[in-house]
């Protein structure tokens, strides 16, 4: 994957909307395989953690991490007040989940059925 997405595109002329395609298929790979990479960089680092005693401190304040956290994310390295006020400073950037049923609900369209 990462060899295809890094190949030299080629410099023969090609359609224009063509050419976005690739090159929106080419971002889009090198995205998901960065994304991929820093997950597997996490993980590692928890067992890491879990060999050398480390696993559910807190990296900041030394505190342990709650066991609901760890349930939920088992790779996590700061405990919630810890990982909020990094965020706030700006030194941790993730893509977040907004709050369980924050997202509308779209009902499927019923229109132009038998019977209505």
């Amino acid at each position: 994957m990462t060899k295809d997405a890094l190949d030299e595109q080629p410099t023969f002329s090609t359609h224009m909307a063509d050419a976005g395609t690739d090159a929106f298929d080419r971002d889009f790979a090198l995205g998901l395989l960065s994304s991929e990479q820093d997950a597997l960089r996490e993980i590692d680092q928890a067992i890491k953690g879990i060999h050398n005693g480390t696993y559910g401190i807190c990296e900041l304040t030394g505190k342990k991490i709650r066991p609901e956290r760890l349930e939920a994310i088992p790779w996590t390295r700061f405990s919630e007040a810890a990982e909020r006020e990094l965020e706030k400073e700006g030194a941790v950037k993730r893509a977040q989940l907004g709050p369980r049923n924050t997202v509308a609900k779209v009902e499927a369209a019923t229109g132009g059925e038998k019977g209505e």
